[in-house]
């Protein structure tokens, strides 16, 4: 029983679509660089690590368990919330809507807004898999390598 479990869970790891999602992020990060060339200081990681390990775990996982693992959930329990559209629930979309407008307190309008399709990516995962694992490994994937790459032209001082 044990293992059967486990291999269900790990399948989500190398499916398509969370294959592909993987994928995504590298893409999105060489086209961000290609129309914004930032200062670009790939040891900054290793300079400020209890910085880059807030941004590129804690909060994402922490995210993950506030959007995903209690407000995704708690929207499933409505009797609309279940409804899809275009494979996403009504729960996804309403929780990426709320995680987008929560990301307007740190972030401006624009960016913020970006990040309403992250987050139904990692809605669908949560969907799909019923666990919030997946979400959290593709979350904390994305702002890892964002915050990697862009972190010293977020936080100027990391680009000395």
């Amino acid at each position: 029983m044990r293992l059967e479990r486990f291999r269900s869970d790990c399948a989500v790891f190398v499916a398509p679509d969370f294959l592909a999602a993987l994928a995504v992020a590298p893409v999105f990060w060489v086209g961000l660089y290609a129309f914004t060339h930032p200062v670009v200081n790939l040891s900054w990681p290793f300079q400020s690590p209890l910085r880059f390990a807030l941004l590129a775990v804690f909060y994402p996982v922490l995210e993950e368990i506030i959007f995903r693992g209690w407000l995704q959930e708690e929207l499933h329990k409505w009797a609309l919330g279940s409804r899809i559209f275009a494979r996403l629930s009504l729960a996804n979309l309403l929780t990426s809507t709320v995680f987008s407008i929560a990301h307007v307190l740190y972030h401006s309008a624009r960016w913020a807004a970006a990040t309403f399709f992250p987050s139904l990516v990692f809605g669908y995962f949560k969907d799909k898999s019923r666990r919030l694992f997946p979400s959290i490994v593709l979350h904390v994937f994305y702002n890892a390598g964002y915050f990697w790459f862009f972190g010293a032209s977020l936080y100027p001082r990391l680009g000395r």
